[in-house]
């Protein structure tokens, strides 16, 4: 039977991918949001998942606003490297897994989770900032398949954070249900409090980020309670994308031990980390 044995959040902002492809990771300036990533490499190297399920929100690069899936979930075996305006990142095109995402396709719809299926999904930086982070050894080839589920947290109405927690909890069924015996891991991704248009422009909260990364350990029911309202008077208007941090957290036992945190919040945008790990989870 797969198993899911961890989960880990990362913002996906496009300023931490060109980071790394320059080998910034030493930048005096972004030094500490960039070692935070350490603790989840050295993780990741150790427990070898053989599948990362992926919660990000595509920016207009695959779906455009005259048709934007609620949930679209990738079963293509690779996905390209998107041109969001300045040329591909130098990422090698990323590896899926069709058999466990059509498995999960299936099981979400059995869920009653309509999703967009999608046959071939280019992946821009909501997805790739993320992965290239916690894989940096990727130059020939990603060594975990990823699985992406792209989340609507741009275009009204979107899904509510208690959707976006039960989403997580079918995604655990799913996965469990699974026959194979493979070890799944699962990301949520973006920023944490910011707004990037608008009188509020440049709008951060500190102190609500803090309160939702420990909240989002000790009590995410209460964090699938509020309204998506609530994530935007508190957070900004793009904190909304901390509900995609709630479906990995939905994905994981109530018994997930937190291992690791981290949080730095230059210019506009709140960012974080946070690694989880399932109690019964050994290293391979």
């Amino acid at each position: 039977m797969a198993k899911i044995i961890g989960g880990l959040g990362s913002p996906h902002a496009p300023s931490i991918g060109a980071l790394i492809d320059q080998g910034g990771w030493d930048n005096p300036e972004w030094k500490q949001l960039m070692d935070g990533y350490r603790p989840m490499q050295e993780w990741l190297a150790a427990h070898k998942p053989d599948a990362a399920i992926l919660i990000y929100n595509d920016h207009v690069t695959s779906f455009f606003f005259d048709r934007y899936p609620t949930f679209a979930l990738s079963v293509a075996s690779e996905h390209p490297i998107a041109d969001e305006g300045f040329g591909p990142r130098p990422l090698p095109p990323v590896r899926g897994d069709s058999d466990l995402a059509w498995h999960l396709a299936h099981s979400l719809v059995e869920d009653e989770f309509d999703l967009t299926v999608c046959q071939d999904m280019p992946l821009d930086h909501g997805a790739l900032t993320p992965i290239s982070a916690f894989w940096p050894d990727h130059e020939n080839g990603w060594p975990t398949a990823i699985v992406p589920i792209a989340v609507n947290v741009l275009q009204f109405p979107v899904p509510t954070p208690r959707r976006l927690y039960k989403l997580g909890q079918a995604l655990r069924r799913a996965v469990e249900s699974w026959p194979q015996d493979k070890k799944v891991v699962v990301l949520g991704t973006g920023g944490l409090s910011h707004q990037l248009h608008g009188e509020r422009f440049g709008f951060k909260n500190a102190d609500w980020d803090h309160e939702f990364l420990s909240r989002l350990d000790t009590d995410p029911e209460s964090l699938a309670s509020l309204r998506t309202q609530d994530y935007i008077e508190r957070g900004g208007a793009e904190g909304a994308e901390m509900v995609m941090w709630l479906a990995m957290r939905g994905a994981l036992s109530s018994g997930a031990r937190k291992l690791h945190v981290n949080y730095h919040g230059p210019l506009h945008t709140g960012f974080a980390q946070i690694l989880f790990e399932e109690p019964e989870t050994v290293t391979a």
